[in-house]
């Protein structure tokens, strides 16, 4: 469930006409290909990969880069980025508008998501995420120690994780509050001298003439009616993507700290981008 909601409502739907729906035929048709052909090729690389290097992941990590990058351009978005993926060791924190994230963020580095357990039963989303290495979590104070475990395991073992703190996705208008809570993992005994997060802010331009919400995906949103819309819009927006520098864990003293300096770099980077 996404929880966060505006006080306005969301932009209305616009009617998709034949040639909309002739877009929608043919983008969403290539995409399929792509996410579930590439998928195919995938598990193939990953069953090699796991016989000759167990957990870790050396391979197969560039695979969705370039099946992201091509799901952007079919969705005619283009697609920018300033600073470079930080080559530390750690995870990277980002601002959260839309489903489209995961393309907008994994189309530039090999990323690991860390998503809510619901996503993991989502149609045709939840399989994909299963099959790409999400880190799936409960929001249950029971399952906090457990969570955490499963995440210093990932990091330990060289996996690039990546999760949104603000815990839901917004209209893509603003920055919203960071939560601190999994940042504790960062500061696990052997972890917290080794590890580095960066954040990164996301934003995305609407296409001319929509709403400047048209990527946002958020409250009661419903994703079907919401991905007819990206598939049928005969123009395409923009997405960028910046990286800040780095932020060593051993510098701060508790995840309150360093959540509150993650959220201020990509807030920063958000009015920048204005």
């Amino acid at each position: 469930m996404i929880t966060w909601q505006s006080d306005a409502p969301p932009p209305a739907a616009r009617r998709i006409g034949p040639a909309g729906w002739l877009r929608v035929a043919g983008r969403g048709v290539v995409i399929a290909v792509l996410l579930y052909g590439g998928l195919a090729v995938l598990l193939i690389l990953r069953l090699g990969e796991r016989l000759l290097c167990g957990q870790r992941r050396p391979v197969t990590p560039w695979m969705p880069r370039v099946v992201c990058r091509a799901v952007l351009a079919i969705l005619g978005i283009r697609y920018r980025t300033r600073g470079a993926p930080m080559a530390q060791p750690g995870a990277v924190v980002a601002n959260h508008s839309s489903w489209l994230d995961i393309f907008t963020l994994n189309a530039c580095q090999g990323l690991f998501f860390v998503s809510k357990a619901e996503v993991a039963r989502w149609p045709g989303i939840g399989f994909l995420a299963r099959a790409a290495g999400t880190l799936f979590i409960q929001r249950d104070p029971k399952a906090a120690k457990a969570q955490q475990a499963a995440m210093e395991d990932r990091i330990r073992l060289g996996q690039r994780l990546l999760f949104f703190p603000e815990g839901t996705s917004s209209d893509g208008l603003r920055v919203l509050p960071f939560k601190s809570t999994l940042f504790q993992a960062f500061f696990a005994e052997g972890l917290r001298d080794l590890m580095w997060v960066q954040p990164v802010t996301v934003v995305y331009r609407a296409p001319a003439g929509e709403d400047p919400r048209f990527y946002g995906w958020w409250g009661s949103m419903e994703f079907g009616p919401h991905l007819l819309q990206l598939l049928a819009a005969p123009r395409g927006g923009a997405a960028g993507v910046i990286f800040h520098p780095p932020l060593r864990v051993a510098d701060f003293a508790t995840r309150k700290d360093l959540a509150a300096a993650c959220e201020a770099a990509v807030r920063a980077g958000y009015a920048e981008a204005d």
